[in-house]
């Protein structure tokens, strides 16, 4: 059996939560592959409203195990407060959500790292969720980080000890000022460690190659976008690990030949948070209506999204990375009402028309080129089969899949798990 992979096409924030719910019925088991608590998975269904952070978004599914995979970055204090929001609802996690032994562990101080850092940079910032991811993958990469398995060894309060040292002295080299108080902070991590040892750590490369080996239907669920992966992202305003269909492959121990569909998610528009170029970005009323119809506030940290129209260009290099086999396009309904639409097809780089991602599309290298359609009024929000859809926006849908030369296999007219209709 393959493994498939859902991910986001551009600067994150596609609605890949509501995906995964919607396709979790057809898998035995779904997997986060890559990074931490700066994800925010939000997931509407039967009147009730449900973010996820680092946990995968099939956790509401009766039959379907969840695994958070090697790749990701664990911050027991947040995980704790998303497992204590799933006894709400009565949700029995403890037998169906496995962590992988190989996953690392995001300490307080990496926090404190990523406060000071950012700090330092000034207007250069380069907008982190300031929740410590970036510290843990580089302890990662520096081969210095705790990992959830270090949590079943003797000495890992002494492991912990000394990485937190190491922290505390890095942040004297920060000409910032950060506000702490390190014996509470542990305090709070140490009943996150205690939360987190309820669950059942396994070694998630012999779990997947076993089910694989069983017949088990596999569904990895990525974080963030492929424009903000670590290599192929708009650096340095990027996160810190690799959010395309590769970082499946390293972030849960799955061959390349073992992938099978690639599910890319897009808005219908395009929307960023925090800092870094966006070409298509809006700052006329265009956009403002684009945030307001659409709620373009982040799931994590609450930070507006920036609006624009939808990059063709991107998201052309986007299926082309990963490898996209099928497109769902999100939010078709906040574009209702708009009597024109545009589409970036092409830049201008450096004098001459492209119709690729360049190195670099900060603004004073790269001007847009639009193809103009006409807009649609229908309310959208009810419908329920492709053939209710306005022409307008199924020329729209046409001309993205004749353009990408993928089809388009979902249309999102809503946040509801109802409010999806298969093409």
């Amino acid at each position: 059996m393959a493994v498939d992979l859902l991910l986001g096409l551009q600067w994150g924030d596609e609605g890949k939560g509501k995906i995964v719910d919607v396709l979790t019925q057809n898998y035995d088991i779904i997997a986060r592959f890559q990074g931490g608590p700066n994800a925010g998975h939000t997931l509407i269904f039967d009147g009730f409203k449900h973010v996820l952070h680092t946990i995968p978004s099939g956790i509401f599914h009766k039959t379907a195990m969840n695994v958070v995979g090697n790749g990701v970055v664990i911050d027991p204090v947040i995980f704790k407060r998303e497992l204590e929001n799933l006894d709400k609802h009565n949700i029995d996690y403890t037998s169906k959500l496995l962590i992988s032994r190989k996953a690392h562990l995001i300490l307080p101080t990496h926090r404190l790292l990523d406060a000071a850092s950012e700090t330092a940079k000034g207007k250069a910032k380069i907008g982190s969720t300031l929740k410590g991811i970036g510290p843990t993958y580089m302890d990662k990469t520096g081969r210095n980080g705790m990992r959830v398995g270090d949590l079943e060894l003797e000495n890992w309060k002494e492991k912990y000890d000394a990485l937190t040292a190491k922290h505390i002295s890095m942040l004297n080299y920060f000409d910032v000022q950060v506000e702490y108080n390190l014996k509470e902070l542990e305090a709070e991590f140490c009943k996150g460690i205690d939360k987190l040892r309820t669950l059942e750590f396994i070694d998630s490369e012999e779990y997947f190659s076993n089910a694989m080996k069983q017949g088990k239907t596999i569904l990895a669920e990525g974080a963030q976008g492929s424009l903000l992966d670590i290599d192929f992202g708009t650096y340095p305003f990027v996160t810190s690990s690799n959010t395309t269909a590769a970082g499946a492959c390293t972030g849960l121990g799955v061959a390349p030949n073992r992938i099978g569909e690639v599910y890319g998610i897009f808005k219908a528009y395009t929307t960023r948070v925090g800092s870094g170029p966006f070409p298509t970005e809006l700052f006329d009323e265009d956009g403002a209506t684009m945030g307001r119809v659409g709620n373009e506030f982040g799931a994590t940290t609450g930070r507006p999204r920036r609006c624009g129209w939808l990059d063709l260009v991107a998201l052309k290099y986007a299926v082309d990375i990963n490898g996209v086999t099928q497109l769902m396009m999100m939010k078709g309904d906040v574009l209702s009402g708009f009597e024109t639409l545009k589409v970036a097809t092409s830049y201008n780089y450096k004098g001459k028309e492209i119709k690729h991602l360049p190195y670099n599309i900060e603004p004073e290298n790269v001007s847009v080129n639009y193809t103009e359609f006409k807009g649609w009024n229908a309310d959208l929000t009810g419908m329920t089969t492709a053939e209710q859809l306005p022409k307008n926006l199924l020329d729209y849908i046409a001309f993205i899949e004749k353009e990408t030369g993928v089809p388009v296999k979902i249309v999102s007219v809503g946040p509801d798990r109802k409010q999806t209709i298969l093409m």
